[in-house]
């Protein structure tokens, strides 16, 4: 298991980002990825605190999260190679950073500005231009600093995927065990009670979390931590990622980038996948609606054939990957019928 060392949650914690990578071996040189945005509203802060460190500080500024961009980045970076390597920023920067580290095969920090999702504390990361169309294996952050002030900054929105990506977690473990029972897949029981706890917080405190205040983004950034940690533990992302994530990945494959957010998509397929299950899916349509995220097709620029085929491509994506998709066979005018069934078209 390659799980994070430190994890440093709370008010200001930015200021201590310097001390926390001083403390996890012996470094001189950081190199921190970021986003034109954040680097506006956080640079200073996070600069300050490593300058204080006495930490020679290369920042590398990006606007997309590609395999292009990564490989510009290694060359770049690999010239005069850092000793650390920082993602900060939201889901973009994190996974931009995690893939250049795993490529130069330095440790890697996280250090989110939004909580968005699970990937900021898990080895896993989603880019553009891999020839697989779903999440891969990189390096397991060494650590995590998440400041609860710098991510109430962010747009509730944010937030609110984080929660769709958490809630996931219900029918990716149902997937799980689905796998156990019917293909004799390994089955790790902590790893997906971790999981199930994770999403289980969004169910029962959805009315206290919307509130959005630093109170209740420190309890879903907890959450979106312990659920990457579970895939640590189980050593894939299998806790994490059912068919619900399938479902999102065909999305962006048939719809593009401007179909809404990570989060906004496996929210949408969790209610699908939940009813498929057997789930009470009202009780997370409901959740997900207190919490502000998307709850039919249409917020995210979505329509009824593309909700439709996204249905009925998902499994082929990852067939090695069984899932109640797997079982239940989806052609289009079933794939259809469900999706309204649940009302999310």
């Amino acid at each position: 298991m390659e799980l994070p060392r430190k994890i440093l949650i709370g008010d200001g914690v930015i200021s201590q980002v310097g001390s926390l990578v001083r403390s996890l071996g012996n470094v001189s040189k950081v190199a921190v990825i970021t986003g034109k945005k954040v680097k506006e509203r956080a640079g200073q802060a996070c600069d300050a605190s490593l300058y204080k460190s006495s930490l020679n500080v290369s920042w590398h500024v990006t606007s997309d999260a590609s395999m292009a961009t990564v490989d510009k980045l290694q060359c770049v970076i690999g010239n005069d190679p850092p000793d650390f390597v920082i993602g900060l920023g939201g889901g973009r920067s994190v996974d931009l950073a995690k893939m250049t580290a795993h490529q130069l095969g330095r440790p890697f920090l996280s250090l989110p500005t939004s909580a968005s999702h699970d990937g900021i504390s898990s080895p896993f990361v989603s880019i553009r231009g891999i020839d697989k169309p779903y999440s891969v294996k990189a390096n397991t952050p060494i650590g995590v600093v998440a400041d609860t002030w710098l991510l109430s900054q962010a747009p509730p929105r944010l937030m609110a995927s984080g929660c769709g990506d958490l809630v996931a977690k219900i029918t990716a473990v149902k997937d799980w065990e689905l796998a156990r029972d019917d293909r004799g897949e390994y089955f790790g029981s902590y790893a997906a009670n971790l999981s199930y706890m994770s999403a289980k917080i969004i169910l029962d405190e959805s009315e206290k979390l919307r509130k959005k205040d630093q109170m209740s983004i420190r309890t879903v950034v907890e959450a979106l931590i312990s659920a990457g940690v579970a895939a640590c533990i189980a050593g894939s992302s299998r806790p994490c990622s059912g068919a619900e994530h399938l479902f999102s990945h065909a999305l962006e494959y048939i719809a593009g980038q401007d179909c809404g957010l990570h989060g906004e998509r496996v929210g949408l397929g969790t209610i699908i996948m939940a009813k498929l299950h057997g789930l009470e899916w009202e009780r997370i349509a409901e959740a997900l609606k207190a919490m502000g995220a998307p709850t039919k097709a249409k917020q995210i620029n979505l329509n009824e054939s593309q909700v439709a085929k996204a249905l009925s491509i998902a499994q082929s994506l990852r067939p090695d990957r069984y899932t109640i998709l797997s079982k239940i066979r989806l052609d289009s005018k079933q794939a259809l019928e469900l999706a309204k069934s649940v009302r999310v078209v």
